[in-house]
């Protein structure tokens, strides 16, 4: 089974060149998402000063994050695997895929890349309101708790597919394009009810800049339960005993 393989590695593996290397990528690509992703839906708040979301809205932020997250996991992918997700992470690590020393890493860089990115927004904005995560009326927690865990089961179910799968061959090519299309259907999807996060970082930077954390809990519960069910049916079923990834020895 896959949760056998889960590894916790080595203490020199979190001070491994390679491993500093992957972070960084991961960072710099979140900053890019979170930037052009988060950037959209305040631009669409200037054009239209402040007023409430329409169609139109909901369809550029879903094709802004698409976009902007294509780009972030193919610029990413040969270094961290282009991750630019913490549910993405924990996903691969349930599955085997990473140890969780690695994963610390990763989680790490990919939340200050958030901030960082919000940050940058506002001071480049003028001032301009991070919008954090909320619930729309008359959705509850446990509505958006269901969302943000089917959602997140498409996005991991897809990177697992297309680029965990070793035999996925020729359409691992497509996997940033379908990563982002997965990601930009589901905020169509569930953008209206609970803002579509599927990504504790997306939701973690404006959160701290804008301070608000009303149920916050569900950006994080949501995208784990979601990521944890597609690794252990994708792992467990159709990829069947394989190892997690290895960095190499010979350094530490």
């Amino acid at each position: 089974m896959a949760i056998n393989r889960i590894a916790i590695g080595t203490p020199g593996e979190a001070s491994h060149p390679e491993a500093l290397k992957a972070a960084l990528a991961e960072f710099i690509s979140m900053v890019m998402f979170v930037f052009a992703g988060e950037g959209s839906g305040m631009a669409f708040s200037k054009l239209t000063d402040g007023g409430p979301t329409t169609p139109s809205g909901l369809v550029a932020a879903a094709l802004a994050h698409a976009l902007a997250l294509f780009v972030a996991v193919s610029v990413g992918a040969n270094i961290s695997g282009g991750h630019v997700n913490p549910a993405v992470t924990f996903g691969a690590f349930v599955g085997g895929n990473i140890t969780l020393l690695r994963a610390i890493l990763y989680w790490i860089a990919q939340l200050l890349g958030s901030v960082v990115a919000c940050l940058l927004l506002k001071f480049a904005t003028g001032g301009l309101e991070t919008s954090a995560f909320s619930l729309s009326s008359n959705v509850s927690v446990w509505n958006a708790l269901v969302f943000e865990i089917v959602m997140t089961f498409g996005l991991v179910y897809t990177v697992y597919a297309l680029a965990v799968d070793p035999r996925r061959g020729n359409l691992g090519t497509i996997a940033p394009i379908a990563i982002g299309f997965i990601v930009g259907a589901n905020i169509l999807a569930g953008g209206a009810f609970d803002g579509a996060s599927m990504n504790p970082a997306v939701s973690f930077g404006p959160a701290v800049v804008s301070w608000y954390w009303a149920n916050h809990w569900v950006y994080w519960v949501g995208p784990f339960i979601g990521a944890a069910i597609a690794a252990l049916i994708y792992g467990n079923i159709f990829i069947g005993n394989n190892t997690h990834e290895q960095l190499p020895t010979t350094d530490y």
